[in-house]
């Protein structure tokens, strides 16, 4: 029983070298700022020895849209476009870097997906691109809604 309880005491505790992040979810969805994003997020889960969660939130479809397939379709040829992207940039580093990645997608508006996604996959950080859009800085952003959830550390790339 000592030895158990010892145990248990230990995997709570911090170990040197191993207590950084063990799953870091980054948001991306095809902006120029979201794969900046997701290349210092890459960096960081390399140095960590990480996972990096790949997220692609797909807008959900609204009533009236719902009605026309090509938003679904487009919304899908993007997922399958920065799967290819990410794709390519891990071929490219193979055998350089060793890192271990997945791409999820999750339906649904951007902060709420990419928090669905940080709770299911367990993340330990979260990294997101600054917002492109100008009415964000008035509004607030996904960025700011996910550091104020205070839920994760959150990076945000310019």
């Amino acid at each position: 029983m000592r030895e158990q309880h010892g145990h248990e005491q230990h995997a709570q505790g911090f170990e040197r070298g191993t207590d950084g992040p063990k799953v870091i979810v980054v948001g991306v969805d095809g902006s120029d700022s979201s794969l900046r994003a997701a290349a210092y997020a890459g960096g960081l889960a390399r140095r960590q020895r990480a996972l990096l969660a790949v997220v692609y939130v797909q807008p959900v479809l609204t009533a009236g849209a719902a009605l026309g397939a090509p938003v679904a379709e487009t919304t899908d040829e993007i997922a399958e476009d920065l799967i290819a992207q990410i794709r390519a940039a891990a071929e490219r580093v193979k055998g350089i870097f060793d890192m271990r990645w997945e791409f999820h997608t999750f339906r649904g508006d951007p902060y709420n997906g990419l928090v669905k996604a940080a709770d299911e996959l367990k993340a330990d950080a979260v990294v997101v691109g600054a917002s492109e859009q100008a009415g964000h800085r008035i509004i607030g952003s996904v960025a700011i809604r996910l550091v104020k959830a205070g839920r994760w550390p959150v990076t945000v790339v310019p």
